[in-house]
């Protein structure tokens, strides 16, 4: 089946009159989490990771992931079809010109003007196709997705729409901007307090919106999905348009001065507005940065989503010691959502849980299916990663349990121990304002590099407010963008370790970031607050080669965990979390 994809996509190529083309994993907004319409990657090749690409000339293909996703790629790809490659080791930019390819098609709604340059600079002749070819042979393709957009009460969002318009427009006008477009859902649901779900995981209601220096707004979006209470709730100032009104709409920007994130936003808005006379400024959407850093009620909100979290998943790991041998992965993600789902406000899960018993567990995005799902076996290592949509926040936490009866070996704990090391630096940080994600990396692997290790993905993401849960524009990474921490964001601190074959170690909280004072400095100081409330497995645990501050650290977190969340929990439950809870100092 897949080969005759493969020979309908070449039929396409030839008709267009190109020797090579691209398909990422994308759709119209260049977003983690799409929807079934645009998983035109996984249907062409089989592979489902949320990042990728595929590239195909007439006699070759290759599908590109990062270090996440190494094993998924070759589980899910035909070989004999599809070369398997690193899309950093080896960009599909250089495998295009090795291949001898040249004039390579694109769908300019599916990859950025930034994303571009790198074919550029391969010396390949980028062409900017009419239509996606995918869709011409996809015959059994979803429709687009056509869910009510609801309004985001000011209980939860904090600041109304009017105040947040206002603001961007008021940064529009200082820098003689007429207007700015918005294309990240993200960013479209912030701007105009709206939540939806065409998506999965996430609550977006996919759309475009003008944001002008006047305030006012035109909101490009499928009329369906606006009724009457929410475009009374939208107001005035926001006109409802249809998205199919863009290119009219763009025609009309004609020798104005138009904001457009070229590294987040579809080639075709800068293309289009160019070819309608527009001056186009090149910038970070301008809703990124006020998004990322919550407000007061966002931040009291997220640690209410985190509270009810920690209670449904200190029920789950008291349920999962003493059902660990009788359960499966997906049995016991099942267990999981149903502890999350007698929690108020729970809306859904922030994104597919990752539970991988043993082997599987070295995946680091490992998905678990009906054909893949494997019991938790006596004395190995059990990963689960999984988070929570509530309606006062996102949650993400990852918890790294050993399954017994025996005692886990020396070797495995050591590794655990200098991964929870790595957590602890992070955790524990006060550091200077204006420093940026890779800066902060490294405190995460130093326990990890003094053993000859290391892991293959960023230390943490940015994390939404009832929005994605990976969220822009900073993370703890070496690749992260050079932007700084500010107070009131929200990050991932998630340092791990993966033994090819045997396990997958994951310890992971979200924190917030917040004011540190010094009454005697003359900078400002930033901290993290944890917010996610869970024990650690002190199985698991090395104390020997703890610090004493890092046991004083364990200690008090563990404390904290008892104190929260004790009086909510079952008796049985908080009697296991009191033991779970112990101070390391007795152990």
């Amino acid at each position: 089946m897949n080969a005759e994809k493969l020979k309908n996509l070449r039929q396409e190529m030839r008709v267009l009159g190109i020797d090579g083309i691209i398909v990422p994993r994308a759709d119209e907004h260049l977003g983690e989490y799409v929807p079934a319409r645009a998983e035109r990657l996984a249907w062409l090749t089989g592979f489902t990771g949320s990042a990728g690409l595929a590239a195909i000339t007439s006699q070759h293909a290759a599908v590109f992931s990062d270090g996440r996703y190494t094993l998924q790629l070759a589980a899910e790809t035909d070989q004999a079809l599809w070369e398997n490659r690193h899309m950093v080791d080896e960009p599909a930019a250089a495998w295009l010109a090795s291949a001898g390819a040249h004039r390579i098609g694109y769908d300019p709604w599916l990859i950025s003007e930034r994303g571009l340059q790198a074919y550029f600079d391969a010396g390949l002749d980028m062409v900017a196709l009419p239509h996606n070819p995918i869709d011409a042979i996809w015959l059994d393709q979803p429709p687009p997705p056509l869910g009510r957009a609801v309004p985001h009460p000011l209980e939860f969002a904090g600041v109304a729409s009017a105040e947040k318009r206002e603001s961007i427009a008021a940064r529009l006008r200082h820098a003689r901007q007429d207007a700015a477009v918005i294309t990240d859902p993200a960013s479209l649901a912030w701007l105009f307090n709206l939540r939806g779900n065409d998506v999965p995981f996430t609550p977006f209601t996919l759309g475009f919106a003008l944001l002008y220096a006047d305030a006012t707004a035109a909101l490009f979006i499928d009329m369906v999905k606006i009724d009457a209470a929410t475009r009374a709730w939208l107001g005035d100032d926001v006109r409802i348009v249809p998205r199919d009104a863009l290119p009219l709409a763009m025609g009309q920007l004609r020798g104005k001065s138009v904001l457009v994130d070229t590294q987040g936003a579809p080639a075709w808005f800068p293309q289009a507005l160019r070819n309608a006379g527009a001056l186009v400024v090149t910038g970070l959407d301008p809703c990124l940065l006020p998004k990322a850093s919550k407000n007061p009620v966002e931040q009291a909100g997220s640690r209410s989503a985190h509270l009810r979290d920690g209670i449904a998943v200190t029920r789950f790991l008291h349920w999962l010691d003493e059902h660990a041998g009788s359960v499966t992965e997906l049995s016991a993600a099942a267990k999981l959502l149903a502890f999350r789902q007698e929690m108020a406000g729970f809306q859904g899960e922030s994104f597919p849980a990752i539970t991988a018993a043993g082997p599987h567990g070295a995946i680091v995005h490992y998905r678990a299916s009906t054909a893949t799902d494997r019991s938790l076996g006596a004395n190995e290592v059990y990963l689960i990663d999984s988070g929570g949509q509530y309606t006062c926040g996102t949650t993400d936490i990852t918890r790294t349990v050993w399954t017994g009866p025996a005692e886990p070996p020396r070797a495995l704990c050591d590794v655990f121990t200098r991964v929870l090391q790595g957590h602890i630096a992070v955790a524990r940080l006060v550091f200077p304002a204006g420093l940026c994600g890779p800066h902060i990396d490294s405190f995460a692997r130093a326990a990890l590099w003094q053993a000859g290790l290391d892991y293959d993905h960023g230390t943490g993401h940015g994390v939404g407010a009832y929005l994605s849960v990976h969220e822009g524009p900073v993370s703890l990474s070496r690749a992260a963008r050079d932007i700084p921490l500010a107070a009131g964001m929200i990050l991932s601190d998630e340092p791990g370790f993966y033994a090819q074959g045997q396990y997958g170690i994951r310890l992971e909280n979200l924190v917030l970031v917040c004011p540190a004072p010094f009454d005697h400095s003359s900078r400002p100081f930033l901290r993290f607050e944890t917010l996610s409330w869970a024990p650690f497995d002190r199985r698991l645990i090395a104390t020997n080669r703890l610090s004493q501050t890092e046991r004083d650290w364990i200690d008090a977190y563990h404390a904290e965990v008892a104190a929260r969340l004790t009086p909510n929990l079952p008796s049985e439950t908080a009697e296991w979390l009191s033991q779970a809870c112990a101070p390391l100092n007795n152990a």
